[in-house]
């Protein structure tokens, strides 16, 4: 068993439950533009980093209505972030834990104003040392970016890091940046290629006793 030090967690689906949120506000706005996106559509172009919006071109959308729903989908996940549950229960008491023994990041394809929306009200931000967010770096997941980013920030390797994940997207950037890869299971997500993951899990809190060689 691997000793880590650093522990890089994906947000969407590992920490907070908005996954199926950005779908249904997605599949709404790509619908204006006459797409009707299939879920199973849905997770196979987000498997692999490819635009929903490259499907509304190819039925005859032009940019200046992509960028309108596109507008129109950011608007309406921010209705949802503000009035759906999201919460996954005991994230915050697994972060507490965690926090006492390692170094923590969380490495998100998030907006910046979706994560401060997301966290206004919320203690998750608090036990990490900082956040990735999709402004700081230039290819999203499943690039390795954003987690080489996470490493240069902490002046690590990648041999002592861990990342945490629940979907092949997120899987392949932690794989490409040569990281260990925890995968959560998320119902939303199970479908997909998780096969390269390091270790699988059923829930966050499991990564203490079974990976972390903790009681």
């Amino acid at each position: 068993m691997k000793s880590y030090t650093h522990i890089l967690l994906d947000h969407d689906g590992v920490l907070v439950d908005t996954e199926p949120l950005y779908f249904r506000a997605t599949q709404s706005c790509v619908a204006d533009l006459g797409v009707d996106l299939l879920l199973s559509e849905y997770l196979s172009l987000m498997a692999v980093g490819k635009n929903v919006w490259d499907l509304a071109r190819q039925v005859g959308a032009n940019d200046v209505e992509i960028k309108q729903a596109r507008d129109r989908r950011n608007s309406l996940y921010r209705e949802l972030l503000a009035s759906e549950p999201i919460d996954i229960e005991g994230v915050v008491e697994v972060l507490t834990e965690l926090a006492h023994r390692y170094r923590i990041a969380i490495v998100t394809t998030a907006l910046p104003e979706d994560f401060e929306l997301i966290h206004r009200n919320r203690t998750i931000v608090s036990k990490v040392d900082f956040v990735v967010t999709r402004d700081a770096y230039e290819n999203s997941k499943p690039h390795p970016d954003p987690y080489l980013e996470a490493l240069k920030r902490f002046g690590i390797g990648p041999e002592v890091a861990l990342a945490v994940e629940d979907s092949q997207r997120g899987l392949s950037a932690a794989v490409a940046a040569g990281i260990d890869c925890a995968v959560v299971h998320n119902e939303f997500t199970a479908t997909q290629d998780l096969s390269k993951a390091t270790y699988q899990l059923e829930r966050l809190g499991d990564l203490l006793p079974q990976i972390l060689n903790r009681p």
